[in-house]
C-alpha cells in the first residue's frame, strides 16, 4: 500500500465512529457551515434523523444490557431544554426514554426530604431518565426566588456531590447539560412567546421574574457549578443561543459518551391471521357513534 493510501486510511480511521455503535463525530455537522450563521433547516434535518437513529441504536443497547442512564438539563428560561428532549424522545419508545418535568412541589412533598422527589424517579434497568430541571432547582431557582431557606440551600450544595457519587457508583451513567443562552436571545425568545398565541402558554409569572432577575441567576449558576462540577459528574455547557445548533451538539455529544454497541438485529416476522375463525368486524361498528369525517 502507498504511504499516500496509507495516510488516506489513517486519516478515516481517526475522524470515524469512536465505537461498535457508530457513534457520529463533528465532520459532517460542522461541514460547509458558516461559522456563526444559523445552521440551514436543511442541513439540520439531515444531521438530526441520523443522531436519531443512534439514539434507537443507544436505546436497544440500553434494554440489551440493562443500562440505567439519567440525563439533566438545566438552563435559564427559554434556553430551548424541552427542544433537546423533544428531539431526543421523538423516534425512540417512551417505555425507554422517560422524560420527567416535575412541577412545583405538593405540601406534602414539602415535608419530604429534598431529593425523595427525585429519587422516585430514578431510572430502573433498561431505562434513560431525562430531567427537565432536576434536584438542581435548589441551587437555582429556590435560591434567587427565596424558595428555600439559607440553611437549606447551604445543606444540600454539601450533599449535592455526595449523592451524585452514590448514583455514579451504584452503576448509573450521570450527565448534566446546561444550555447557555444570552441575555438579548433570551429577551428575544420572550419576545416572540408574548406575540405568538401558540406560544403565550410557555410565558409564565416566573418567566418574567426570571428576566428582572437576570444577574441573580447568573450568581446561582455560578456558585452551582463551582460546588457540583466534578470528575465522576461533570457538567457540560451547551452554546443554545443557535436553538438548531444546540439541539444537534448536545445529543452528539452525549452519544459520544456512552460506549453503546450494536446490539444483534432479531429478525421479525409478521403471523398470518388465524383463518379457521371468521367474524364480520365492519358491521357492529356502523351502529356507533362515528366522528365526522370533515378532512
Amino acid at each position: 500500500m502507498s504511504d499516500k493510501k496509507k495516510d488516506k486510511r489513517s486519516k478515516k480511521d481517526k475522524d470515524g465512529p469512536p465505537n461498535g455503535g457508530g457513534n457520529p463525530t463533528d465532520a459532517a455537522l460542522t461541514a460547509a457551515v458558516v461559522p456563526g450563521a444559523k445552521l440551514p433547516k436543511q442541513q439540520y434535518e439531515q444531521e438530526l434523523i441520523r443522531l436519531q437513529v443512534e439514539l434507537t441504536k443507544l436505546q436497544d443497547w440500553v434494554r440489551h444490557t440493562g443500562q440505567r442512564i439519567v440525563v439533566v438539563f438545566e438552563g435559564r428560561d427559554a434556553a430551548g431544554k424541552g427542544g433537546v428532549i423533544k428531539r431526543i424522545t421523538e423516534r425512540v419508545s417512551p417505555r425507554v426514554f422517560r422524560v420527567v418535568a416535575l412541577p412545583a412541589p405538593s405540601d406534602r412533598e414539602r415535608t419530604q426530604l429534598y431529593l425523595q422527589r427525585y429519587i422516585q424517579h430514578l431510572p430502573a434497568a433498561g431505562e434513560v431518565v431525562l430531567f427537565d430541571r432536576s434536584w438542581y432547582n435548589r441551587l437555582g431557582v429556590e435560591r434567587v426566588m427565596g424558595y428555600c431557606t439559607d440553611d437549606e440551600y447551604e445543606r444540600f450544595r454539601k450533599n449535592c456531590r455526595n449523592f451524585e457519587y452514590t448514583l455514579v457508583e451504584e452503576g448509573i451513567k450521570l450527565f448534566k447539560y446546561w444550555l447557555s443562552v444570552s441575555n438579548e436571545e433570551q429577551e428575544k425568545r420572550f419576545e416572540d412567546r408574548i406575540n405568538d398565541p401558540l406560544r403565550q402558554w410557555k410565558l409564565s409569572p416566573m418567566d418574567l421574574e426570571s428576566r428582572r432577575r437576570w444577574y441573580d441567576y447568573s450568581l446561582a449558576r455560578d456558585a452551582m457549578l463551582e460546588a457540583t462540577d466534578t470528575p465522576y459528574a461533570p457538567w457540560y455547557i451547551v452554546n443554545a443561543n443557535d436553538k438548531r445548533r444546540a439541539r444537534l451538539n448536545c445529543i452528539a455529544h452525549l452519544l459520544s459518551e456512552i460506549p453503546y454497541q450494536d446490539v444483534p438485529e432479531v429478525k421479525v416476522k409478521l403471523p398470518k391471521r388465524d383463518l379457521t375463525r371468521q367474524y364480520d368486524d365492519d358491521t357492529p361498528l356502523l351502529v356507533r357513534r362515528m366522528v365526522p369525517e370533515k378532512y
